[in-house]
Parts: C-alpha cells; structure tokens; sequence
C-alpha cells in the first residue's frame, strides 16, 4: 500500500496517477477524499488527530506527505511540527517510508542562484523557520536509522488545474485570460524557476520506489534558465494571443495591501524571493535518473491547452 496524506491538491493528485506505475494499491487521505485512478482506496481523516492519522498510515508500504495547511505564519508554527512528530512517530511504529515534498522556504536568501541539494538552510521568514524546523526533525530520526525517509524538493510550481495553489496560475494565467492585468510581486527583472507539477509528482513517485534514494534531499526536475518576470508575462501572454499587460507590486505595497487583504499579508515576508534571481537546480535528479524536465514553452502550452 502506498499512502497519500493530502490527496485532491494539483500534487496529491499528479503523484496519485504516477504511483499507477509502481502499485495498484494507492490510499488517497484527506477530509474528502475522491478516486483519481479505478482502484483507489480513499480514506477519509482529519491528519491533525493522532488517531485518525494512525488509521491513514497502517498497513501502508510508504506515505507521501502532499498536505498543505492555511498559508499562515501562524497556522504553520501551531499545525507543521506537531502533525510532523506525530507522523514520525506513527511510520516508526509501522515502519513504513516517508516521503516529504517540501520546497526551498529555509534556503538563505543571498544563496538563491543557483539553489542545489547543498545551499545552505538560513530562513529569512517565519514560514522558512516552521520548514526547516519539520525538515530537519525527519532528517535527524532518519540519520539516526530510526525512519526511512527523502524529502523531495520543488521550486514554486506550475501546472495544470493549480488554481487557488500556484502563484503563476493566480498572477498571470488567470488575469490575462479574463483580459485583465498580470500581475508581478517585487520586480520583473530576476529570473524566477518554476517547477512543472506532472514533473514534480512523476519524480516523487520515483523516488519513494527507488530504494537508493532514501536517506537524502532531491531536488525534482526543473527546467533551467528560467525567464525574468516580464519574460514570463510576456511568453504567457504570446501563447494566449493576447497584449502582455501587467503590473509590479513592490514590497512597500506588498505591505499596505496586506492591510486589507489577509492573503497580501502573508506573502510581504516572502517578496526576497522576487527581488533576486531564483534559479532552482535539478541536475542531480536528472543525472541519476536520466531524466529531462518539460521545457518552460510545452509547459506554458499544455496549462492552456488544459485550462483555457
């Protein structure tokens, strides 16, 4: 049995079609679960009660960890190290493998270009430090032989139906589609990787079934050489027909937004990621696993072909 805690989101459910290469005996776990595949179990659980995640967890062969929690300083700091202790707990007791998909909030913000496997774990913002802290607890019990466990590690990401999920999705397919402005957080200079979510649930799919990769941190595939804000906009908007229009939200108007908007708010701590470049590398992934990432220009292509 291979379990997947936050099944539904656009990565639960591309890494729910790629285990149909490895198992037929996939577990979808949510408050409401639903069958991506013919075969699939779904088991309905609050994660955040120890004994329901017990229940989630049993019998399971390797758990992947695709939950995402209320985008809050906040809600992370009360939730992410109390449901990741009590996960550790449960998957050393039924020794089972845990794969957690995570992405790059502890990397130190002046080690942004490139972003490798080796960068070093600095968090510049409240969220960053609730990620280290869960990265590093699983890491610890894993050295430790105590758990078999990889974190799997992605860029921001895009993809098809990431709606209300990817910031890509949110700030400029959507708005140019309804004709309205794009929008940009800090600047449209820097160049700003995005990981391709097929790609990113494929490759986390491959690694829980690869027995090798245990035990390490994996960055999943990502395209390099990444466009600048504006040349994303700009390609975006080619590949819809229509006029690259947009606007760029500066970190001081980040800040006053946020006084109305909760969403604004928590994203001001989190701007340094548009006021530099923001390349991710991927080449140990690719090179271990010959593998070559969807290319910025089929990834564009396809979201519209699926969306819009």
């Amino acid at each position: 049995m291979q379990t997947i805690l936050g099944a539904g989101g656009p990565i639960g459910t591309e890494l729910a079609k790629a285990l149909k290469e490895y198992t037929s005996e996939i577990r979808l776990v949510s408050r409401n679960p639903e069958k991506v595949n013919e075969t699939d179990q779904v088991f309905v659980a609050n994660l955040l009660d120890p004994v329901q995640l017990e229940g989630a967890v049993k019998g399971s062969e390797i758990v992947y960890v695709t939950i995402g929690f209320e985008y809050s300083k906040k809600v992370w700091r009360e939730k992410w190290p109390k449901f990741i202790r009590t996960l550790i707990e449960i998957c050393e007791k039924e020794t089972c493998k845990l794969v957690f998909f995570d992405n790059v909030y502890m990397y130190d913000k002046y080690h942004l270009n490139p972003m490798t496997e080796d960068t070093p774990v600095n968090p510049p913002s409240k969220k960053g430090e609730v990620r280290a802290e869960i990265a590093e607890m699983i890491m610890m019990h894993t050295k430790a032989g105590r758990l078999k466990a990889l974190i799997a590690r992605c860029a921001d990401y895009y993809g098809p139906y990431t709606e209300g999920t990817s910031i890509l999705t949110e700030m400029v397919f959507k708005p140019l589609k309804k004709g309205k402005k794009a929008n940009w957080l800090g600047s449209d200079k820097f160049k700003h990787s995005f990981t391709y979510t097929v790609d990113a649930a494929m490759s986390t799919a491959r690694l829980g079934n690869t027995e090798k990769a245990y035990g390490q941190v994996w960055h999943l595939p990502t395209a390099s050489d990444p466009m600048t804000g504006k040349e994303w906009i700009e390609a975006i908007a080619a590949k819809m027909k229509v006029q690259p229009r947009y606007q760029v939200a500066p970190k001081f108007l980040v800040r006053i937004l946020g006084l109305f908007m909760p969403v604004m708010r928590e994203s001001v701590e989190m701007v340094y990621q548009y006021d530099r470049d923001y390349v991710f590398e991927s080449s140990k992934f690719e090179k271990e696993f010959d593998v070559h990432p969807t290319s910025y220009e089929d990834g564009i292509d396809e979201i519209i072909r699926l969306n819009y």
